[in-house]
């Protein structure tokens, strides 16, 4: 998936466990099947699930995610990670890895949702919350800066797709979301990830909210991106509806979502058939509006 990802399977897992917690190394272990690009995951037990980065730039998750989700799920509508333990480097692999409670539920799907409408107010919900919770102390997210930073970065994406988009009615959307007024606001926690592969549901109700490893406090219009990358027009406008958004903040909504579609399509266009597929459902929502 990546270049100079660590190799990760079971022994090297279980030798892990071994190693650092032995109260879990006699539980049944084997991996999860997953489109996550950052972690690998390996489910331990009934209760248990293993997640190691496959990456650099996850291995900081790791720290954020064991501070934060203790204090922030009890917040929030639906569940959330538990982080459990912290493991070391050791065993031939390099980096920090973790250990948290399983969450049941699968992926939801574009174009596959059981009831749409209900989804997206139960979105609504978590983002209503989560940006409701006091600030104060938080760190500062990578994606909630103003839209304008990712401009460069965003550019040379649509360059890069080039004959894999029709890169002109692309640039036109792009450079339309850059003229919307930027939040003047303060900043409000955001998760910055809110996609199909970190959302589980169960019948068809949000049941967990997963991987916060972009959590951080920025510009709420970060957390609008779930509207075209999962749900239909329909049901994107409950979603608006139900948070009351405005014009400027839905626009950059509408950014954040073309700028991290542009960016994953070529990356993982040979890498993860699964979120380039996402990343052209998101581009076609976009342009279809």
């Amino acid at each position: 998936m990546h270049d100079d990802e660590p190799d990760i399977d079971d022994e090297l897992v279980r030798r892990l466990l071994d190693a650092q917690f032995p109260q879990w190394a006699g539980l049944p272990l084997r991996a999860v099947a997953s489109a996550g690009t950052d972690n690998a995951l390996y489910r331990l037990g009934e209760e248990l699930v293993v997640r190691l980065p496959r990456v650099d730039w996850a291995v900081g998750d790791i720290e954020k995610e064991h501070r934060w989700l203790p204090r922030l799920g009890p917040q929030l509508p639906v569940a959330v990670p538990e982080p459990l333990a912290v493991g070391k480097p050791g065993e031939g692999y390099g980096w920090p890895w973790s250990v948290y409670r399983w969450l049941e539920g699968e992926n939801p799907q574009p174009g596959q949702l059981a009831d749409p409408l209900a989804l997206a107010a139960e979105l609504a919900a978590f983002v209503t919350a989560l940006h409701r919770i006091d600030p104060a102390d938080g760190l500062s997210a990578s994606r909630g800066i103003p839209l304008q930073q990712r401009d460069a970065q965003t550019r040379a994406a649509i360059a890069e797709s080039a004959g894999l988009i029709d890169t002109a009615p692309v640039t036109e959307a792009w450079e339309r979301a850059l003229r919307a007024p930027a939040w003047d606001g303060p900043p409000v926690w955001i998760h910055a990830d809110l996609s199909p592969g970190n959302l589980l549901t169960v019948d068809g109700r949000l049941s967990a909210v997963i991987d916060f490893g972009a959590l951080g406090t920025g510009d709420p219009a970060c957390d609008l991106l779930i509207a075209w990358n999962l749900l239909p027009a329909d049901a994107r406008e409950v979603f608006r509806s139900t948070l009351r958004v405005d014009d400027a903040t839905w626009e950059r909504g509408r950014g954040w979502a073309l700028s991290i579609a542009l960016v994953a399509l070529p990356y993982y266009q040979t890498r993860s058939p699964v979120l380039a597929s996402n990343s052209r459902y998101v581009i076609g929502q976009l342009l279809t509006e």
